[in-house]
């Protein structure tokens, strides 16, 4: 399945068979074409899609040495990255990035009720926070990593069980020496917004996540 993003040209992929194999990483020219005439940016709804079967853990130093936090991202829905644990236990995962952009889906379900019988604002919160950070992440060098310094959240909708599948959509605003500034909304599958968030993100390098110098 190709993932046509909503804020731009460029796409992740999960099927590594619709790659380019003349150029590994890279989408078949035609395949793209043909995702590019069905892309309907202006188009509030979305067709629920599945989370990637996927291996889920932390990834080891050697795995991202070298990449970019665009590449680091989009590696975990092709499952060349693990996806982080909290994923599988919140029903959350990454649908689409390009760079400053980033899509999540999310799964609500009664496993998340409070006792008032709605999702858990917190649900809602790691779905924003995680759309946020990704979409910071993408705009980082490799070596560079980041962690968030605060985040703001606004519930405008409830979401219960029955919502259905929902989408975060975070986007990169600014980006200043060691910061970066960036929002998302949360919205279900007629296009209301349930949720907004912002957060400024700090970021430095990480000795450890830099590809060796070659010896001289």
């Amino acid at each position: 399945e190709i993932m046509p993003s909503l804020v731009g040209s460029e796409m992740c992929i999960r099927d590594s068979s619709k790659l380019d194999p003349l150029h590994p990483g890279l989408i078949s020219s035609a395949i793209k074409d043909k995702a590019m005439q069905d892309m309907k940016p202006t188009d509030p709804n979305f067709a629920p899609s599945l989370m990637p079967d996927v291996p889920f853990g932390i990834a080891r130093p050697e795995q991202v040495i070298g990449l970019s936090g665009l590449e680091a991202i989009r590696a975990i829905p092709t499952g060349d990255l693990p996806a982080p644990p909290m994923a599988l236990t919140l029903q959350q995962w990454i649908e689409a990035a390009v760079k400053g952009h980033v899509e999540f889906r999310g799964n609500p379900s009664k496993e998340y009720l409070n006792p008032m019988g709605l999702v858990h604002g917190g649900w809602t919160m790691a779905l924003l926070d995680s759309a946020m950070g990704c979409a910071v992440q993408t705009i980082l060098d490799a070596g560079e990593v980041y962690v968030s310094l605060g985040t703001e959240v606004k519930f405008l909708r409830p979401i219960t069980a029955k919502t259905g599948q929902v989408r975060a959509i975070g986007t990169v605003i600014d980006r200043t020496r060691q910061t970066a500034s960036a929002e998302a909304r949360v919205e279900d599958n007629t296009g209301r917004i349930l949720a907004t968030g912002t957060t400024t993100c700090f970021f430095s390098t990480c000795l450890l996540y830099t590809s060796p110098s070659p010896r001289d």
